[in-house]
């Protein structure tokens, strides 16, 4: 067989690598030498005692209780975030019962080992409960942890889509290292009403020129059935980042939830992560498939499909779960070579049922192995190498699960989604790293005008988002401004996103003003064609800069030089007291009390906003 071409990787992309991995050296191999002393303690269940053990499966039906007893052969975890309210985690209610039967098949044994929370950013949004949103990524993490921490099994499959969850579920799994572990999507929705519809009606809401039934009407049938939202959002980055680490099955990211070929993937999941535990021959650890090179791939596939902001925070939260250090230079250097191969919204008006159909992850990575852009001799759950992940899966026959692989389409089914890496919609990534006396900052470039990109204007500064939202119904920001939304950070209250503020921010754009944001909190996964520095570091509580701004102040959002300041002189900057936080600012109501440890204890948006250290560090 003609073997595919070996393009020698992009020097940028070798000098990032190498940087992390210096940078990394010492967590990195503290990291590796405590998953392999987990792994010398051989079958789990053989270091619990009988009364232990009885407990553990007093309620397994006999056959599978008797392979248990065996100690012979694997038992699969089934960690699962499912609820449903929850559209794209819904179909996961049917996945332990394929799993269990998968197992089966093949000698093996599989539990529900425990259930994570999973909370929807779509409802939460502009609400209270939004201030839960990032650090529920941490409880999930924790919640994952003891699932697994009654120390029966051999491997695990992950059950997660969306937004924290992915990512929750990933630093848990990190923290059970020595166990292989494969994740399991759900699949996107099928295709309701458009995208480019959904955001005009928003819009004309914002204006108070459409009834909020009519919003209603358009939200329910964008948002019509099980399945992830079809934005490229956070939740649908996730699927792709979980396909590029290697750690899905190939081409599962985007197949529809209730289909055949959806159960297919499940079922050949779980007998794979059987076959990789240290029981079989190929052991495949999650701890060291997640290594240095699969996160620059992340990073890279992440730029390449303009993909969520959010990730700028999670997949630096990930990397230090497993002893790997990055962070915002990392992103804007790779950024900086890294083609924007996709127009997905909110980037393009295609959902990711177009992107999927145009060619999806497959075509997509293999443009960027092809260009050099990614690391092509990586470690996967499938096995060695990430061309594996330029096949898509196809039923053998319509009657039974087995699946077959084929080579993804080798040119974009519809140039207006999906792109070579020759002729790209840009020539660098999604992302731009923004910074000067305000701080440090992210820019989700690739949703934003190349006019809009460089904005100088008066700041019109807001401690709440609400308060900017009122400011528009009265009239008063009909003109050229920065919006500048402080204390909104992990430490003050959690990092909520804002994205209430687009339809506002972006109707003002359209008829004709100059306006940016800068926040220290967060922005959607869906940011949109705003220039919005967001995720400023430090933040304000913290004694960030940004908290010096007063209205009035002229600031410049330069996502082309990659520049953020208040143009105040020198000294008088210096001299400048920082604002106090808000008194308004709650804590308390719809649980926020119990997340005080967390605010106290995170690491700044740069540093993931985590609240565990860096493996060796914990008593530093």
């Amino acid at each position: 067989m003609p073997q595919d071409p070996v393009q020698m990787p992009n020097p940028i992309l070798i000098k990032v690598t190498q940087r992390i991995i210096e940078r990394s050296k010492n967590t990195r191999k503290v990291y590796l030498e405590r998953i392999e002393f987990m792994r010398q303690q051989g079958v789990n269940r053989k270091t619990l005692s009988c009364t232990n053990l009885a407990h553990g499966f007093a309620a397994f039906e006999p056959r599978d209780k008797l392979v248990l007893k065996e100690l012979r052969s694997p038992n699969l975890a089934i960690v699962s975030a499912y609820n449903d309210m929850l559209s794209a985690h819904q179909p996961f209610q049917h996945f332990p019962a394929i799993i269990k039967q998968a197992v089966r098949e093949v000698g093996a044994v599989a539990q529900y080992a425990g259930g994570t929370p999973a909370m929807c950013d779509g409802v939460t949004q502009g609400q209270p409960g939004m201030e839960l949103s990032l650090f529920s990524r941490d409880a999930i993490a924790m919640a994952t942890v003891i699932a697994l921490s009654h120390n029966m099994f051999d491997a695990a499959v992950y059950l997660g889509v969306c937004d924290k969850i992915v990512p929750g579920l990933l630093i848990g799994a990190l923290h059970f290292g020595h166990l292989p572990g494969i994740f399991i999507p759900a699949g996107p929705m099928t295709t309701g009403l458009s995208n480019d519809e959904k955001s005009q009606v928003r819009k004309r809401y914002a204006q108070g020129l459409a009834s909020r039934e009519e919003l209603l009407e358009a939200e329910s049938r964008a948002y019509h059935g099980p399945g992830t939202c079809t934005f490229y959002g956070t939740a649908n980055s996730n699927q792709f980042l979980m396909e590029i680490m290697g750690l899905h099955l190939p081409g599962a990211a985007f197949v529809n939830p209730g289909t055949r070929l959806r159960d297919a993937l499940t079922n050949n999941a779980a007998k794979r992560a059987v076959s990789i535990t240290a029981l079989d021959k190929e052991y495949l650890p999650i701890g060291k498939i997640v290594d240095e090179y699969c996160i620059v791939n992340a990073i890279v596939g992440l730029l390449a499909t303009g993909g969520s902001t959010n990730h700028t925070i999670h997949l630096i939260a990930i990397a230090r779960a497993a002893g790997i250090q990055i962070n915002w230079s990392d992103f804007d250097e790779l950024s900086s070579v890294v083609p924007l191969l996709a127009r997905i919204y909110p980037n393009g008006s295609a959902d990711v049922n177009h992107f999927h159909a145009a060619g999806g992850v497959g075509l997509t990575i293999r443009e960027l192995l092809d260009a050099g852009l990614a690391h092509e001799n990586v470690q996967t759950v499938m096995g060695q190498g990430l061309r594996l992940y330029t096949k898509e899966p196809h039923l053998v026959s319509p009657d039974d699960d087995k699946l077959e692989w084929r080579d993804a389409p080798t040119q974009s089914m519809d140039a207006s989604v999906l792109r070579s890496a020759q002729s790209p919609f840009q020539p660098n990534g999604g992302l731009r790293l923004v910074e000067g006396n305000l701080g440090r900052a992210v820019v989700k470039v690739s949703a934003v005008a190349a006019e809009h990109r460089i904005i100088r204007a008066p700041a019109v500064v807001f401690d709440d988002q609400n308060d900017l939202l009122k400011a528009y119904q009265a009239g008063e920001l009909n003109k050229d401004f920065v919006a500048v939304v402080r204390f909104q950070g992990p430490k003050a209250n959690g990092m909520p996103e804002l994205h209430k503020l687009t339809p506002t921010l972006s109707v003002l754009q359209d008829q004709g003003y100059q306006v940016a944001l800068v926040t220290d909190g967060r922005m959607s996964g869906a940011s949109g064609k705003v220039n919005a520095a967001i995720h400023v570091t430090p933040e304000c509580l913290e004694g960030g800069p940004l908290a010096k701004v007063r209205t009035g102040d002229w600031i410049v959002v330069d996502a082309d030089q990659g520049h953020l300041h208040a143009e105040v002189p020198e000294a008088e900057w210096a001299q400048r007291p920082l604002a106090n936080r808000p008194v308004s600012q709650s804590h308390y109501g719809l649980g926020r009390e119990l997340f005080a440890l967390f605010r106290q204890s995170t690491t700044r948006a740069e540093d993931g906003a985590c609240t565990y250290s860096l493996p060796g560090a914990e008593h530093a």
